[in-house]
């Protein structure tokens, strides 16, 4: 039988979707290469940093300060510290005299609690290979030694504090 690669490359274009089409072709032996993509968005990088720097800080420090140490713009520090205030981590005094001010240890915060307050919930369902759900149909080869990969992950940095992910405490 004839093996079929298939290059999704395109975002919009997804493996399944490949697969349903080249399989009216008759095509039932495909293999996918699919990148694979596990990074962080920018600004969970710069929460981390300003988690840190409000430590380093320890007195509330204002906003056009705190985006010039995290080399942002002004304009861009809320989307950064919004989702920090939602979890009340910082505190967030507006005015001339206000600023951020860090409420908690870095020692109480995990690096999985920071990435999903800033990237939202980690979804084990999503394929690591495509970022869509996986259908139990057309599990790639991977799938459970993904599963597991995922699930250790997970587990290590929801173990993980941010003072011991930064190789430092403050305070």
């Amino acid at each position: 039988m004839e093996v079929v690669w298939a290059e999704v490359t395109d975002r919009l274009c997804s493996w399944r979707r490949l697969a349903l089409q080249l399989m009216t072709f008759g095509l039932t032996n495909i293999r996918y290469i699919v990148p694979m993509k596990l990074d962080l968005n920018k600004r969970t990088d710069l929460a981390l940093r300003a988690m840190e720097e409000l430590c380093v800080q320890e007195l509330r420090v204002a906003g056009p300060v705190l985006a010039e140490a995290l080399k942002t713009t002004r304009q861009y520090l809320p989307q950064i510290m919004n989702p920090l205030v939602k979890a009340r981590w910082v505190a967030s005094t507006p005015g001339p005299h206000g600023g951020y001010q860090l409420l908690v240890s870095l020692d109480d915060v995990s690096v999985l609690e920071l990435i999903e307050a800033m990237e939202g919930p980690t979804a084990n369902e999503i394929c690591v290979l495509t970022g869509e759900t996986c259908p139990q149909a057309l599990l790639c080869a991977m799938h459970g030694a993904w599963q597991h990969a995922m699930e250790a992950l997970i587990r290590e940095l929801g173990s993980m504090s941010l003072s011991k992910a930064w190789g430092a405490s403050c305070g």
